[in-house]
């Protein structure tokens, strides 16, 4: 059996707009030295408590998604703290499938085309 491999390069940040980043103390601490900030400041700025979690990431405006991680480079379309970015992120898919490949299999299924990427989408009235 061959271990599918994912290039996050070519993904248009999926799993950055989950409604739920999970942030952990060592996370907080990690992001704010790679920001020059105290661990308190850094949480106060990029955290928020709901969902039951002491802490999450906080979100912004994202074009494609509605809502994305606050850490989102929507121009670059990549994260902008890749290097100190939330044990949540470089854990991900972990043990199961990404959910923007499984969205691009049913779609190129359904269009019976390899190569088909759905770049536009919109609401039919």
């Amino acid at each position: 059996m061959t271990k599918t491999t994912y290039d996050c390069s070519k993904c248009p940040g999926y799993c950055c707009a989950y409604p739920v980043i999970t942030v952990t103390k060592r996370d907080i601490e990690r992001i704010a030295r790679h920001l020059a900030l105290s661990p308190e400041q850094a949480e106060a700025k990029f955290c928020r408590k709901d969902h039951g979690y002491k802490r999450i990431i906080r979100r912004k405006t994202d074009e494609h998604f509605g809502r994305i991680c606050r850490f989102f480079d929507s121009g670059n379309r990549n994260c902008s703290i890749y290097k100190a970015r939330p044990a949540a992120c470089r854990n991900y898919p972990g043990e199961g499938r990404c959910g923007y490949y499984d969205f691009l299999t049913f779609e190129r299924s359904g269009q019976k085309d390899e190569d088909y990427i759905a770049t536009t989408w919109h609401n039919e009235d």
